[in-house]
């Protein structure tokens, strides 16, 4: 890693008790007038006040202490590089209270951070711009100059000068409302006092909405602010939101602390979503639901955002994490209670399973590499903030709450959640704090249970033996450090408190022993496992491991796969463990492929989902040999029967699930060039472009991309064609990220230029972008544009998570040292510090891609040529 900037965090000689903030933006010159009085508290003798800015140009600063009766001026200087400004007085400030109060101005940038615009079309087709803001990490910053620190709270009183014709938003309700004096153009808008709350949660929003509104359960009046004209998308999350809270209520036991509760849908926004204390900013696809053109996967998706963002109301929020070492805390709890969430208000998802696709299987993939990094990072600098909202911080977060949550029970966990929240409301917490709280709660060994889980990287492998002893099964249990590549880094002896579950083919759903591993070995006893049954290990996939069974026991469960005795989350997790460790070396490729063939009577929406991610990363790998053909031809039959039991047209009631599931079957056995699925698709596509048949939203995404991955110009034109006509910006975001699908070079690099116009907004680009590498051509095509393109696409995404995104995605599928070498070489030339992390573990996958050609390819190439069908 790069030498870390030296950091101090801001001195708190002087603490703010409250801000007053006028704040005024300028919608046509992008620039913003602001003045703030800070109720200071001071102690000990001072010359000077630092605080945090960025881009803000202060006028000037003055304090006055409490009982004094003058003010004494500032002088203001800056130091850029650690983003502060420090106010030099006079003569000394004496300790007690006072008022600091600084007048500034700045610009609404167009970056997605801090105060910046947002472009929008109003319903008549003009082009306008909003005023939002997006403050986590430490951009509250660049809107006025403050104590940016999550551990530093005050109260906020918010008055915004805007446009009276334009809506205006913050944290609390609107408490006056007057024409501005002088100029009857602009509005003066007054909002409530906050709670004691951090920098980077709050909000303010400017411009043109409408809105559907409604009260839960215990009264508390629920928003859902949509574009001009669109009120009717805003009901589904308005749905989910009144049922949200009072399960969180319920869940914590701590009444939501805000009187009102808002969600937005913003038109650029560089995220998901973010938590402002009762302001909630969305990407218009996290929050909008079009009752006819929304597909299951959207309205499930936006079901886990508003689930995600109202959880940390509470968890976040009301209990902040003490510094950005902790941020996982906050997100990896968020992403794992939205499951729970989303689980009691629509069961029909099935939304756990979903969980061990999403997010155990993305965090173990990633925490295998050895350039991954510890749940809890030391983070000092801001720069390096961004770097840890990844797959780490949220989904192994998750993933080790989530095995927390089981080894602990439901009634102590809710317990032990509802001590730490009580006890750190309106202030800050350590990590540590909430084991405290859930072990006192428990009576389990929390606190050294899971410092193994969080405070070194990676996860074990479980390795099992079994030996048959009467009517007894005898299994020693060894765990080492699994690794991408199979190889343990020298000296390497992690080991893992691991709560292990295990389950039979007499109890297939429910775990018959729970033990805690505590030692690289250890033996357990299962009584009454006659010969021949099978025997197996993270019931439910719970844990955050990965099994390696023998030939003999994985031959055992074959058949409780090809009949679906195992469960579903059982079913996905073996074959996961398996690829992955074939993928390690640590088993045979070739293996793997004949475990995936028992997967022919599979029903179940997420294990296939899985399945096909890990037959698609193989298939990867398979293109840059003579097996390609092959490898399409072992899919098509596997997903044969699957396709031929849910058809084309959805059956009457049929679950979400199936909706998704026939998304995913025609989408894999378009790409793999079906000709029925191409010849059927071509045939609707068609009958939805001259608008005799629209097309129903749960087959457009696997109807575009069967058209194009099969298709020409002509059909490229017609796609290009449909997104101009697109109201809904999920459409949109749906045929953009289809249209990398086309074969030919010339059409991709097309691809790219689009990406670029001002047709598709900037925190688009990086997904369209990737569409393309899904072939060999196509991964060069891409790689070579951001090298072409770099400044250009550095300068818009710099210190953004946006900028590591597409460093993954354009060059992890690689597959010899050269390229990688290539990559390194360009990185060391054009350094990208927020993607560092990313460059590392790319280039590790590479190398991981190039030792499976070497050591399988051509076994696996061998058997596919072999499959008679």
């Amino acid at each position: 890693m790069p030498d870390k900037k030296p950091f101090q965090r801001l001195p708190l000689d002087a603490c703010p008790v409250n801000y007053s903030i006028r704040l005024q933006p300028n919608l046509k010159s992008f620039t913003f007038e602001g003045s703030e009085e800070i109720q200071v508290k001071v102690g000990k003798p001072l010359s000077s006040i630092t605080l945090n800015c960025c881009d803000i140009d202060v006028k000037e600063a003055s304090y006055q202490g409490d009982g004094a009766s003058d003010k004494i001026k500032g002088e203001i200087s800056y130091t850029k590089e650690n983003e502060i400004v420090t106010f030099t007085f006079p003569s000394e400030i004496q300790p007690g209270n006072g008022t600091l109060s600084v007048s500034f101005s700045g610009e609404l940038n167009d970056k997605m951070k801090g105060f910046y615009r947002s472009k929008y079309t109003s319903p008549e087709g003009e082009e306008r711009f909003g005023a939002v803001t997006q403050f986590e990490a430490t951009d509250a910053r660049r809107a006025f100059p403050c104590w940016d620190e999550p551990a530093v709270k005050a109260t906020f009183d918010v008055t915004l000068v805007v446009p009276k014709d334009r809506v205006a938003l913050s944290n609390m309700p609107v408490v006056s409302e007057v024409p501005m004096e002088g100029d009857t153009n602009w509005k003066v808008m007054t909002y409530d006092r906050t709670p004691v709350m951090s920098t980077y949660l709050l909000a303010f929003v400017v411009g043109e909405y409408d809105y559907v509104e409604g009260k839960d359960a215990d009264g508390v009046l629920v928003r859902v602010y949509t574009p001009v004209g669109k009120k009717a998308q805003g009901q589904f999350g308005l749905d989910v939101a009144v049922k949200t809270l009072p399960f969180y209520k319920d869940y914590f036991q701590i009444a939501y602390p805000l009187p009102k509760m808002d969600l937005i849908a913003i038109a650029d926004f560089a995220a998901g979503a973010m938590e402002n204390w009762g302001l909630v900013t969305y990407r218009e696809t996290a929050l909008l639901i079009d009752p006819t053109t929304s597909s299951a996967n959207t309205r499930q998706w936006v079901a886990l955002v508003v689930g995600h963002e109202i959880a940390h109301q509470w968890f976040g929020n009301l209990v902040t994490m003490e510094w950005w070492t902790h941020l996982w805390l906050n997100e990896g709890f968020a992403s794992w209670i939205e499951y729970l969430c989303v689980d009691h208000c629509f069961p029909e998802f099935d939304i756990w399973t979903q969980f061990v696709n999403q997010d155990l299987g993305r965090a173990l993939e990633l925490d295998a590499l050895h350039n991954s990094h510890p749940i809890e990072v030391p983070v000092g600098h801001p720069d390096e903030v961004d770097e840890i909202f990844d797959a780490i911080s949220y989904s192994k977060g998750a993933s080790v709450i989530r095995m927390l949550h089981d080894y602990v029970g439901d009634e102590d966990f809710r317990k032990g959640m509802n001590q730490y929240l009580t006890k750190f409301q309106y202030s800050n917490a350590f990590t540590e704090d909430l084991w405290d709280a859930l072990g006192k709660a428990s009576g389990k060994p929390v606190q050294n249970v899971m410092s193994t889980w969080t405070q070194q990287m990676g996860f074990p492998v479980i390795k099992v033996e079994e030996k048959q002893e009467g009517d007894n099964r005898v299994l020693t249990l060894t765990q080492q450090k699994f690794c991408a590549d199979g190889q343990l880094p020298e000296g390497c002896n992690s080991k893992w408190l691991t709560p292990i579950t295990i389950c039979t083919s007499n109890s297939p759903k429910a775990p018959v022993k729970r033990i805690l591993m505590e030692d690289i070995e250890t033996t357990v006893t299962m009584e009454n496992v006659k010969p021949g049954d099978w025997v197996k290990l993270n019931s439910g996939t719970v844990g955050v491991y990965r099994v390696q069974y023998t030939p003999d026991s994985l031959e055992a469960m074959i058949s409780a796969v090809r009949e679906r005795t195992l469960p579903p989350r059982d079913r996905l997790g073996l074959q996961s463990d398996l690829f992955a460790l074939a993928r390690a070396g640590m088993v045979s490729s070739v293996d793997a492929f004949k475990v995936a063939g028992a997967f022919v009577n599979e029903d179940n929406y997420t294990v296939w989902t899985d399945l096909s991610g890990s037959l698609g990363g193989q298939g990867l790998l398979l293109q840059y040999t003579d097996a390609d053909k092959d490898y399409k031809n072992f899919c098509l039959n596997l997903y044969r029967k699957v396709y031929e039991s849910l058809g084309w047209d959805a059956k009457d009631g049929e679950s979400p699930l199936n909706a998704m599931l026939r998304d995913l079957v025609l989408t894999k056995m378009g790409r793999c060039g079906d000709s029925d699925v191409v010849a059927e698709a071509n045939k609707r596509f068609d009958a939805h472009l001259s608008g005799a048949t629209p097309l129903l939203a749960n087959l457009r995404s696997s109807v575009y991309i069967t058209v194009l991955a099969n298709g020409n110009e002509d059909t490229f034109n017609r796609m290009i064609k449909l997104y101009d006509a697109a109201d809904m910006q999920e459409e949109r975001v749906r045929i953009s990220r289809s249209l990398g699908s086309i074969k030919s070079p010339e059409l991709k690099k097309k691809v790219l230029e689009f990406a670029m116009s001002d047709k598709v907004r900037s925190q688009d680009t990086v997904f369209v972008i990737a569409g393309i590498t899904g072939s060999v051509e196509g991964r060069e095509i891409a790689w070579q544009f951001v090298q072409d393109r770099w400044a250009d696409l550095h300068d818009r995404y710099k210190g953004g998570f946006l900028l590591s995104r597409l460093v993954k995605t354009t060059t992890e599928n690689f597959v010899t040292e050269d390229k990688a070498v290539e990559i390194e070489n360009f990185f060391k030339e054009h350094p990208a510090p927020a993607a560092e992390r990313t460059i590392q573990q790319s280039c590790e996958n590479i190398r991981l891609n190039a030792k499976w050609m070497k050591r399988d390819s051509a076994a696996v190439t061998e058997f596919l040529k072999n499959q008679k069908y």
